[in-house]
Protein backbone atom coordinates (compact mmCIF):
# COMPACT_ATOMS: atom_id res chain seq x y z
CA UNK A 1 0.00 0.00 0.00
CA UNK A 2 1.31 3.62 -1.09
CA UNK A 3 0.65 5.83 1.62
CA UNK A 4 0.99 9.35 -0.24
CA UNK A 5 -0.79 11.71 2.68
CA UNK A 6 -1.15 13.54 5.42
CA UNK A 7 0.55 11.12 7.95
CA UNK A 8 3.31 12.49 10.56
CA UNK A 9 6.92 12.31 10.62
CA UNK A 10 6.47 10.86 13.84
CA UNK A 11 4.43 7.35 12.21
CA UNK A 12 6.61 7.48 9.74
CA UNK A 13 10.48 7.22 12.33
CA UNK A 14 8.52 4.97 14.11
CA UNK A 15 7.22 1.83 11.66
CA UNK A 16 9.58 3.20 9.03
CA UNK A 17 7.22 3.38 6.31
CA UNK A 18 8.88 3.79 2.83
CA UNK A 19 6.52 6.45 2.17
CA UNK A 20 6.34 10.29 1.06
CA UNK A 21 4.45 11.73 4.28
CA UNK A 22 2.87 15.09 4.08
CA UNK A 23 1.16 16.76 7.14
CA UNK A 24 -1.19 19.55 5.59
CA UNK A 25 -1.73 20.54 9.42
CA UNK A 26 2.10 21.17 9.83
CA UNK A 27 1.61 23.92 6.63
CA UNK A 28 0.07 26.79 8.02
CA UNK A 29 -3.44 27.20 6.27
CA UNK A 30 -6.93 27.16 7.44
CA UNK A 31 -7.21 23.86 7.82
CA UNK A 32 -5.33 24.37 11.02
CA UNK A 33 -8.32 26.49 12.29
CA UNK A 34 -10.69 23.61 11.42
CA UNK A 35 -8.68 21.12 13.17
CA UNK A 36 -8.82 23.32 16.42
CA UNK A 37 -12.01 24.11 16.59
CA UNK A 38 -12.87 20.55 15.78
CA UNK A 39 -10.42 19.87 19.14
CA UNK A 40 -11.94 22.55 21.15
CA UNK A 41 -14.25 21.18 23.92
CA UNK A 42 -15.84 24.45 24.03
CA UNK A 43 -16.53 25.01 20.04
CA UNK A 44 -17.35 21.55 19.57
CA UNK A 45 -20.66 21.54 21.53
CA UNK A 46 -21.98 23.40 18.71
CA UNK A 47 -22.85 20.42 16.66
CA UNK A 48 -23.66 22.07 13.64
CA UNK A 49 -20.48 23.74 13.54
CA UNK A 50 -18.20 20.56 14.25
CA UNK A 51 -20.27 18.94 11.35
CA UNK A 52 -19.27 21.80 9.06
CA UNK A 53 -15.73 21.97 10.02
CA UNK A 54 -15.45 17.69 9.11
CA UNK A 55 -17.50 19.39 5.52
CA UNK A 56 -14.53 21.68 5.00
CA UNK A 57 -11.53 19.25 5.88
CA UNK A 58 -13.51 17.00 3.34
CA UNK A 59 -13.81 19.35 0.33
CA UNK A 60 -9.81 20.45 0.90
CA UNK A 61 -8.93 16.44 1.35
CA UNK A 62 -11.13 16.24 -1.72
CA UNK A 63 -9.37 18.56 -4.17
CA UNK A 64 -5.65 17.15 -3.05
CA UNK A 65 -6.75 13.65 -4.27
CA UNK A 66 -8.15 14.98 -7.61
CA UNK A 67 -4.92 16.04 -8.15
CA UNK A 68 -3.72 12.65 -8.60
CA UNK A 69 -6.75 11.23 -10.40
CA UNK A 70 -6.74 10.76 -14.68
CA UNK A 71 -7.48 13.06 -16.98
CA UNK A 72 -8.62 13.84 -20.42
CA UNK A 73 -8.92 16.90 -22.45
CA UNK A 74 -12.33 18.17 -23.58
CA UNK A 75 -13.61 20.62 -25.89
CA UNK A 76 -16.22 23.45 -24.15
CA UNK A 77 -18.25 25.82 -26.48
CA UNK A 78 -18.19 29.08 -24.62
CA UNK A 79 -19.90 32.52 -25.76
CA UNK A 80 -16.48 33.35 -27.80
CA UNK A 81 -14.77 30.49 -28.79
CA UNK A 82 -13.93 26.32 -27.84
CA UNK A 83 -11.52 26.21 -25.18
CA UNK A 84 -9.90 23.08 -24.13
CA UNK A 85 -10.14 21.73 -20.56
CA UNK A 86 -8.57 18.87 -19.13
CA UNK A 87 -11.57 17.26 -16.84
CA UNK A 88 -10.99 13.97 -14.45
CA UNK A 89 -11.58 10.66 -16.31
CA UNK A 90 -11.75 8.44 -13.88
CA UNK A 91 -15.24 6.98 -12.30
CA UNK A 92 -15.40 7.84 -8.85
CA UNK A 93 -17.31 6.02 -5.76
CA UNK A 94 -17.47 7.64 -2.50
CA UNK A 95 -17.66 4.85 0.48
CA UNK A 96 -18.25 6.26 3.92
CA UNK A 97 -18.22 4.43 7.23
CA UNK A 98 -20.99 5.31 9.01
CA UNK A 99 -22.03 7.57 10.93
CA UNK A 100 -19.67 10.04 11.93
CA UNK A 101 -18.32 9.70 7.97
CA UNK A 102 -21.65 11.56 6.67
CA UNK A 103 -20.20 15.12 7.33
CA UNK A 104 -16.93 14.15 5.60
CA UNK A 105 -18.62 12.50 2.97
CA UNK A 106 -20.73 15.75 1.96
CA UNK A 107 -17.52 17.61 1.73
CA UNK A 108 -16.41 15.00 -0.63
CA UNK A 109 -19.86 15.19 -2.62
CA UNK A 110 -19.72 19.18 -2.68
CA UNK A 111 -16.47 18.72 -4.70
CA UNK A 112 -16.97 15.26 -6.79
CA UNK A 113 -20.54 15.97 -7.74
CA UNK A 114 -20.60 13.36 -10.14
CA UNK A 115 -19.83 10.55 -8.00
CA UNK A 116 -21.61 7.37 -6.80
CA UNK A 117 -22.02 7.08 -3.61
CA UNK A 118 -21.70 3.82 -0.76
CA UNK A 119 -22.80 3.20 2.60
CA UNK A 120 -21.41 0.61 5.13
CA UNK A 121 -21.93 0.49 8.30
CA UNK A 122 -19.11 -0.55 11.02
CA UNK A 123 -19.01 0.11 14.44
CA UNK A 124 -17.54 -1.21 17.71
CA UNK A 125 -18.29 -3.49 19.86
CA UNK A 126 -16.23 -3.62 23.41
CA UNK A 127 -15.71 -6.31 25.35
CA UNK A 128 -13.38 -6.98 29.08
CA UNK A 129 -11.46 -9.74 28.72
CA UNK A 130 -10.44 -12.07 31.92
CA UNK A 131 -7.60 -9.73 32.54
CA UNK A 132 -9.81 -6.30 32.54
CA UNK A 133 -8.35 -5.43 29.33
CA UNK A 134 -10.96 -3.85 26.63
CA UNK A 135 -11.26 -5.97 23.43
CA UNK A 136 -12.78 -4.65 20.24
CA UNK A 137 -14.68 -6.36 17.80
CA UNK A 138 -15.64 -4.05 14.28
CA UNK A 139 -19.46 -4.99 13.75
CA UNK A 140 -20.77 -4.64 10.06
CA UNK A 141 -24.40 -4.82 9.41
CA UNK A 142 -25.70 -3.37 6.37
CA UNK A 143 -24.42 -1.74 2.70
CA UNK A 144 -25.57 0.07 0.00
CA UNK A 145 -23.28 0.49 -2.73
CA UNK A 146 -22.85 0.59 -6.85
CA UNK A 147 -19.98 -1.76 -8.62
CA UNK A 148 -16.94 -0.36 -7.94
CA UNK A 149 -15.39 -2.54 -10.84
CA UNK A 150 -12.49 -0.90 -12.43
CA UNK A 151 -13.65 2.10 -10.33
CA UNK A 152 -11.67 4.62 -8.15
CA UNK A 153 -12.64 4.41 -4.82
CA UNK A 154 -12.21 6.89 -2.23
CA UNK A 155 -13.22 5.05 1.20
CA UNK A 156 -14.01 8.22 4.10
CA UNK A 157 -13.98 8.04 7.81
CA UNK A 158 -12.91 11.06 10.04
CA UNK A 159 -11.08 8.96 12.84
CA UNK A 160 -8.68 6.34 11.86
CA UNK A 161 -7.84 5.12 15.28
CA UNK A 162 -7.15 1.11 14.74
CA UNK A 163 -7.79 1.12 10.82
CA UNK A 164 -10.30 -1.96 11.71
CA UNK A 165 -13.09 -0.43 10.76
CA UNK A 166 -11.77 0.71 6.87
CA UNK A 167 -10.85 -2.43 6.58
CA UNK A 168 -13.96 -4.25 7.25
CA UNK A 169 -15.55 -1.43 5.02
CA UNK A 170 -13.20 -2.52 2.31
CA UNK A 171 -13.67 -6.37 2.41
CA UNK A 172 -17.62 -5.61 2.44
CA UNK A 173 -17.41 -3.36 -0.64
CA UNK A 174 -15.04 -6.17 -2.30
CA UNK A 175 -18.49 -8.12 -2.83
CA UNK A 176 -19.58 -5.12 -5.28
CA UNK A 177 -15.98 -5.51 -7.54
CA UNK A 178 -12.73 -5.02 -7.69
CA UNK A 179 -11.63 -0.67 -7.70
CA UNK A 180 -8.61 0.41 -9.86
CA UNK A 181 -7.57 2.41 -6.76
CA UNK A 182 -8.43 2.91 -3.22
CA UNK A 183 -7.87 6.08 -1.82
CA UNK A 184 -8.69 5.87 2.35
CA UNK A 185 -9.45 9.72 3.63
CA UNK A 186 -9.29 10.58 7.22
CA UNK A 187 -8.63 13.53 9.18
CA UNK A 188 -7.33 11.84 12.36
CA UNK A 189 -5.02 8.78 12.00
CA UNK A 190 -2.69 7.64 14.50
CA UNK A 191 0.95 5.31 14.03
CA UNK A 192 -0.75 2.39 14.49
CA UNK A 193 -3.55 2.68 11.76
CA UNK A 194 -1.30 3.57 9.36
CA UNK A 195 1.19 0.49 9.88
CA UNK A 196 -2.20 -1.82 10.04
CA UNK A 197 -3.44 -0.23 6.74
CA UNK A 198 0.09 -0.53 5.12
CA UNK A 199 -0.19 -4.28 6.04
CA UNK A 200 -3.92 -4.48 5.02
CA UNK A 201 -5.02 -3.08 1.98
CA UNK A 202 -4.32 -3.73 -1.44
CA UNK A 203 -1.19 -1.95 -3.10
CA UNK A 204 -2.80 -0.20 -5.05
CA UNK A 205 -4.01 2.65 -2.58
CA UNK A 206 -3.44 5.55 -0.78
CA UNK A 207 -3.87 6.71 3.00
CA UNK A 208 -4.51 10.27 3.16
CA UNK A 209 -4.62 11.81 6.68
CA UNK A 210 -4.79 15.90 8.04
CA UNK A 211 -3.05 14.92 10.86
CA UNK A 212 -1.76 11.97 13.11
CA UNK A 213 -2.14 12.21 17.18
CA UNK A 214 0.50 9.81 19.08
CA UNK A 215 -1.58 8.00 20.75
CA UNK A 216 -4.19 5.33 20.86
CA UNK A 217 -5.56 4.52 24.72
CA UNK A 218 -6.47 1.33 25.80
CA UNK A 219 -10.30 2.06 25.01
CA UNK A 220 -8.75 2.36 21.64
CA UNK A 221 -9.52 6.28 21.13
CA UNK A 222 -7.24 8.86 19.37
CA UNK A 223 -5.06 10.93 22.20
CA UNK A 224 -5.13 14.03 22.09
CA UNK A 225 -7.73 13.68 19.78
CA UNK A 226 -11.24 15.41 19.79
CA UNK A 227 -13.70 12.80 21.16
CA UNK A 228 -16.35 11.07 19.85
CA UNK A 229 -16.90 11.84 16.41
CA UNK A 230 -20.18 10.36 16.07
CA UNK A 231 -21.86 11.69 19.08
CA UNK A 232 -20.20 15.00 18.53
CA UNK A 233 -21.86 14.94 14.89
CA UNK A 234 -25.14 13.57 15.71
CA UNK A 235 -25.49 13.31 19.75
CA UNK A 236 -24.99 10.38 22.26
CA UNK A 237 -26.47 7.27 20.98
CA UNK A 238 -27.51 4.61 23.46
Amino acid sequence: MQICKKCSNFAAYLYKIVMKVINLSEQPSLLNQYLKELRSVEIQKDSMRFRRNIERIGEIMAVEISRHLNYVVEQVQTPLAVAHMEVPQDQVVLGTVLRAGLPMHQGFLNMFDHAENAFISAYRKETIGRRGETQLEIVSEYLAAPSIEGKTLILVDPMLATGLSMEVAYKALLSHGTPKHVHVACIFSTPQSIQYLSENMPENSTLWCAVTDPVLNEHKYIVPGLGDAGDLCFGEKL
